[in-house]
This record gives structure tokens, C-alpha cells and sequence, in this order.
């Protein structure tokens, strides 16, 4: 086992990276980015080889005093269902590095400079283990997002960044409201702790959920709360709208399993039936509106409010196959999904325009990126074989078993999928080459190809052997459930 403290370090070594941008030539800066992230993520592989799978206990615990008149302890340690986000993050860090080398050329310094204060900000809020440390990292994510989105943006950016601010921060102060009062009422922030000690009452579970609730689906984004996501995702920059997809929107859903699940129980069964019927909404709402869509960075952002709807649905089934699928698709949604916008700015970095109108027949003229578009957009579709289809075939089943209709509302969510981005993949890849495309340069070099090969291996492997990821899962799903199934029926809504 490890014998330092393996998640503060992977946690904070990108902020010692930001900082040394700033001391050194700003020509390095991509340099220092490449190798920051790089090293993160090689310092972070003993966590997936040392992880005791069997377990559901906390592994590679670090604790601390830190506030002591709060009870606020300095936290770390990962479970089953933080690891793969602990993984993702710090893989994407290095693609969003890559993918932005020849793209971002105005502020160098200061872009690499917030791709890496992100990075902290997501792994650590992974790693936490007390809602404290959870809330400052939180709080953290938003600052380098408005940077991405308002700094290098495209035209709309100063509107989508203040929207995506302003959304944000709604939830961020419901969630420190709710915080304050978890600590007056449990006298303690810590995850464990709470989830262990003598219930809260109902009522104030109540309450405490909705607080948490306006957080958690604003940043999902759950249906109505959603607006914010299309315009963040249109205007943000390549590397901005792969953390948004691939990271992001993951922490609102990761809220729900490590906080209401296990620490207020009741409130869930409470609020059960909304929960499920908005997911649901979500799921078709979102296909619906992504086929009317002719800007492709918006088409892909509305998938993402459906593909999270079966993310929301999977967690309140309050099955294995449900809960088990929701957190795999979650993993499966940032791979793909961050595939597909690392796709889009490549080819957009040689157009210089988002409407599908303009494109067409790059089979002809770009092979190599068309052959690794139709593996992403497949993956988008849930084919058999490759990972997305695992992970809803997992939340339909558990959709079925919670109720029928919410398995109906699942395949019918995947049926408008399936058409929405095969639709998509024929109007920019088929067909006859459009005469300014035949000019340009279209095809993918090494760099871009190298960005993309580890994403697709990761759809290839993931869809032939899910157990990759549903093994680390399993042991603390069922110690999450047996949480759940212990609450009292307080009658629900």
C-alpha cells in the first residue's frame, strides 16, 4: 500500500502546477499543463491497483484537524462510487490540454492556468469525505468554468457565463444553508458519520433535501433547471464543454449517492415520485428537443440533459440494476459525450463553423476522423458492444422493476436517441462533399489522434467488459441500498 497521502497529492499537484505557470515563460505554459496533468494521473494509478474491491469502506483515508470548534476535520478517501470519477477527471485533464494546444492562443498562461485549478476542484471534491471540504471544492468548480466559458469563448460568451454563474450560485446557496443546518442538527459534516449516527427526523430531512436538491439538479442539469447547459456548452471552448459534459454535470448526480441517499433516507422516499417522473420527463423532453437542433455543440448539449435524465431515473429506482447503471452511465456519459466535443472542436477548429447545414461528406475527405466519429456517435446510440448500452440496459431493467412505465419511458428515450444521432452522423459525414470543405484540411493529425485513441478504448473495453468498472461498484452499492431500504415510509408525494 501507499505510504503518503495519495489523494491530497493527486488533488493538489495541478494547483502547484497553475501556480508554476505563472513563475515561469509563458511558452511553457502548454508544456507545464501536459506534464502537471500527466503526472496526476500517473501518481493516481496505485488507487486503482491497491483498491480493496471487496470492501465497501473508505480506502486511503487521510485525516486531519482542521476546524476544530465546527467538529471540521481535513478529509480524504474514496469508495466504489467516487473512484471512477477520481479516473475520469484526471484523465480528461490531460485530454483538455491536448485538445486546446494549437486552439487557445490568447492568454495562454492563464487558460492552462484554469484547466488545472479545475482539475484540484474536481478530484478533490471526489476525494472528500466530509461535506466541508465537499462544499469548498464545489464552490471552486465554478470559478475556472466562468473563466473558460466568459475568457475564450465564442461570441455569446459573457451571456452564457453569467448564466451559467448565476445558475450555479442559486444552488450553492440553498446547498451552504442546508449545510449550516446539517451542522447545527447532526454536529458533524462528516459523510460517515452522518449517514451512520441516530436519523434526522423526517421533517427536517424534508427540508434539508430540497435545500440539497437545488444544487445537485441544477448542476445535472435536471428538468426545468437545464436552460443554463445549452448556452454554456455552446459558447465554451472545446476543453470548457468536455469538463462541462465529461465532469460537471457528474458532481450534481455524485451529490444524490453520497449525500441524500445515505444521509437522509426518508426524504427520499418522500420525494420519490417527483424525482422519477421528472427524470423521466428529461429523458424525452431532451431527445425531443435535441432533434430540432441545428447547431452541433447545441445537439450534443441537449443529449446530455437526456442521457442525465436516465442518470437521475437509475439513482431513484433504489435498485442494484438501476443505481449500478446510473453510476456506469455516468462514467459512460463522460467518456462519450467528452469524445464527441473533443470531435466537434477539432473539425471546428478547421471550419470555423457549428451548423450542420455546412457540413457533409467528410467520409470522403476526412477518413479517420469520420471512422472515429461513427464509433462515438454509436456509442451515443447504446449499440451492443460498446459501453453506453450497458449502462442503459442496466437503468431500463431497473426502471421496469421499480415501475413499467418508467422502462417504457427508458427504450422510448433510447429509441429518439439512436435517431437523433445517427441523424446527425449522416448530415455531417455522408453524402457529397460540400465545395468549401474540399479546400480545407480536414483529417486528424497525430496529436488529435492520440487525444482520442484512450477514449475509444475505453468505449471498446467498457462495452465488452463492463465489470471493469461495475466491480469497483458493487460492494458499496450495497451498503448505499441497504441505507436507503432502511428508511421508514413517511407516505410520499
Amino acid at each position: 500500500m501507499t505510504t503518503y497521502p495519495i489523494l491530497s497529492v493527486t488533488t493538489f499537484l495541478p494547483l502547484v502546477g497553475a501556480a508554476a505557470i505563472f513563475f515561469l515563460n509563458e511558452r511553457l505554459a502548454r508544456w507545464i499543463a501536459l506534464a502537471t496533468t500527466l503526472a496526476t494521473l500517473a501518481l493516481s494509478v496505485p488507487l486503482y491497483l491497491q483498491f480493496d474491491k471487496a470492501s465497501s469502506a473508505l480506502q486511503f483515508v487521510e485525516v486531519a484537524r482542521w476546524i476544530p470548534s465546527w467538529n471540521v476535520s481535513y478529509g480524504m478517501g474514496v469508495d466504489g462510487i467516487s473512484l471512477p470519477f477520481v479516473f475520469l477527471s484526471v484523465l480528461m485533464s490531460v485530454l483538455c490540454v491536448a485538445v486546446s494546444w494549437t486552439a487557445v492562443q490568447t492568454r495562454v498562461r492563464d487558460f492552462y492556468a484554469a484547466l488545472l485549478v479545475s482539475e484540484t476542484a474536481m478530484v478533490g471534491l471526489f476525494a472528500a469525505t466530509n461535506f466541508f471540504l465537499f462544499y469548498l471544492f464545489w464552490e471552486l468548480m465554478i470559478v475556472p468554468l466562468f473563466l473558460l466559458i466568459g475568457v475564450w469563448g465564442g461570441p455569446g460568451r459573457t451571456y452564457a457565463a453569467v448564466k451559467f454563474l448565476m445558475f450555479t450560485l442559486a444552488g450553492s446557496v440553498l446547498m451552504l444553508v442546508g449545510l449550516i443546518a446539517l451542522l447545527y442538527l447532526g454536529n458533524t459534516l462528516d459523510f460517515q458519520e452522518l449517514a451512520g449516527a441516530t436519523r434526522l427526523n423526517p421533517t427536517a430531512q424534508a427540508w434539508l433535501f430540497v435545500a440539497f436538491l437545488a444544487a445537485f439538479a441544477v448542476k445535472v442539469p435536471m428538468f426545468p433547471v437545464h436552460t443554463w447547459l445549452p448556452d454554456a456548452h455552446t459558447e465554451a471552448p472545446t476543453a470548457g464543454s468536455v469538463i462541462l459534459a465529461g465532469i460537471l454535470l457528474k458532481m450534481g448526480a455524485y451529490g444524490f449517492l453520497r449525500i441524500s441517499l445515505p444521509i437522509l433516507p426518508d426524504a427520499v422516499q418522500l420525494f420519490l415520485t417527483p424525482m422519477l417522473v421528472l427524470s423521466a420527463t428529461a429523458i424525452v423532453y431532451g431527445a425531443y428537443v435535441t432533434l430540432a437542433q441545428t447547431d452541433v455543440k447545441r445537439l450534443i448539449a441537449y443529449s446530455s440533459i437526456s442521457h442525465m435524465g436516465f442518470v437521475t431515473l437509475g439513482i431513484f429506482t433504489l435498485n442494484r440494476n438501476g443505481v449500478e447503471g446510473a453510476i456506469l452511465q455516468m462514467v459512460n456519459h463522460g467518456i462519450v459525450t467528452g469524445a464527441l466535443f473533443l470531435c466537434i472542436g477539432m473539425i471546428y477548429e478547421r471550419t470555423h463553423t457549428r451548423e450542420i447545414a455546412d457540413y457533409g461528406g467528410l467520409a470522403k475527405v476526412a477518413p479517420i476522423y469520420s471512422t472515429f466519429l461513427a464509433l462515438f456517435c454509436l456509442a451515443a446510440a447504446g449499440f451492443p458492444g460498446l459501453n453506453s448500452f450497458v449502462g442503459e440496459f442496466l437503468i431500463i431493467s431497473g426502471g421496469f422493476k421499480a415501475r413499467a412505465w418508467l422502462g417504457v419511458m427508458g427504450v422510448w428515450g433510447v429509441a429518439l436517441g439512436t435517431t437523433y444521432i445517427l441523424w446527425l452522423y449522416y448530415r455531417v459525414v455522408l453524402g457529397e462533399v460540400r465545395p468549401k470543405l474540399r479546400e480545407l484540411r480536414l483529417d486528424l493529425n497525430l496529436r488529435e489522434v492520440a487525444t482520442l485513441v484512450p477514449l475509444a478504448l475505453l468505449v471498446l473495453v467498457i462495452g465488452v467488459y463492463p465489470e471493469i468498472v461495475l466491480s469497483f461498484l458493487r460492494a458499496s452499492v450495497t451498503q448505499l441500498l441497504g441505507a436507503v431500504s432502511g428508511a421508514g415510509t413517511v407516505g410520499r408525494l
